[in-house]
């Protein structure tokens, strides 16, 4: 991770930080193993929602480190990286810094299915075009998330709070600790 998405000057250390490996099901119907970096204060947590996740079939496309965040680079179109930890600030809908860290910066932020699951400004539009065909809430795809299923219960039994419950700004991808 260093000089990819850690390095001096985050704001957490590496040693505060862990390496999760695990299985989980695929989008092809195959199973898959992927690592995400996660604050080592809810490691065992975050691996009960992802076993959780695999025992109830949920399918995610791919899990994998994020890549590391670049101000003003593009935005990734057609990927769907469930991840978690990235030295990066937390961001404002036009996609500008805000100026305090992202609690993806700690560790303690995942986003699941980004694609299937976007990020949704008041104004309904998406930062991914592609995502445009998961706008309706209503479908039931492979990937998607919904109130009340087995995603949000899992993440709701360990304290963490989902982005689909926002008024307002709705950033269905994104489960956090302190909710933001």
């Amino acid at each position: 991770m260093t000089g990819r998405t850690w390095e001096p000057g985050c704001p957490i250390g590496l040693e505060d930080l862990r390496l999760l490996r695990f299985n989980y099901l695929g989008m092809d119907g195959e199973i898959h193993r992927g690592p995400m970096v996660v604050n080592a204060s809810v490691a065992e947590d975050v691996l009960g929602v992802f076993a959780r996740l695999f025992d109830a079939g949920f399918q995610l496309k791919h899990v994998a480190l994020a890549h590391r965040w670049r101000p003003n680079g593009p935005i990734e179109t057609t990927r769907s990286v469930t991840a978690s930890f990235n030295c990066r600030p937390a961001l404002n809908p036009d996609l500008t810094p805000t100026g305090t860290w992202s609690e993806h910066a700690y560790g303690l932020a995942i986003d699941v299915n980004p694609l299937q699951n976007p990020y949704v400004a008041v104004d309904g539009s998406v930062r991914r075009p592609a995502a445009q065909a998961y706008l309706d809430r209503s479908q039931q795809l492979p990937g998607m998330i919904h109130p009340g299923d087995v995603v949000v219960r899992s993440f709701a039994e360990i304290g963490w709070e989902w982005g689909g419950n926002w008024s307002g700004t709705k950033d269905y991808m994104h489960f956090s600790l302190r909710g933001r």
